[in-house]
């Protein structure tokens, strides 16, 4: 059975293998991470707070813009503010409409309170053009 288009979730189209980092890792650590991983996104788990980060390569650019030294700046003080979480049973519609009136373009997905998985902009356009799924 094929499932229909609006019927996709989150579930279906992130990427379970997820990136961590610490908050205290620098910058450059960060981007290295990123780029062997080939992400544009890492969540940060921070035990003094209650949901997951996230810095994403955006974050690192605007630092880098601002003259902020990556081999001595934390990821704490980088992550993208006002993390929107996603559930893994949200359409594709909701998250790609979050990702849109939110200016972003990665979903931290939890269940419940563990993260589960990362849905990124590439992922919904791969399932919606059945490039991926």
């Amino acid at each position: 059975m094929q499932v229909q288009e609006s019927q996709l979730t989150a579930r279906d189209a992130m990427s379970d293998v997820v990136l961590f980092i610490g908050p205290t890792h620098t910058l450059r650590e960060a981007a290295r991470r990123m780029s062997e991983r080939k992400v544009g996104a890492v969540v940060v788990m921070d035990p003094d707070n209650d949901q997951p980060g996230i810095l994403t390569e955006r974050d690192v650019l605007d630092a880098i813009a601002a003259g902020q030294d990556v081999d001595t700046e934390p990821v704490h003080a980088h992550l993208t503010g006002d993390i929107v979480v996603a559930a893994p049973d949200w359409s594709l519609d909701q998250a790609a409409a979050a990702m849109v009136s939110g200016g972003f373009r990665h979903l931290v997905v939890c269940e419940n309170s563990d993260v589960i998985g990362m849905l990124s902009v590439r992922d919904i356009v791969g399932v919606w053009s059945g490039q991926r799924g």
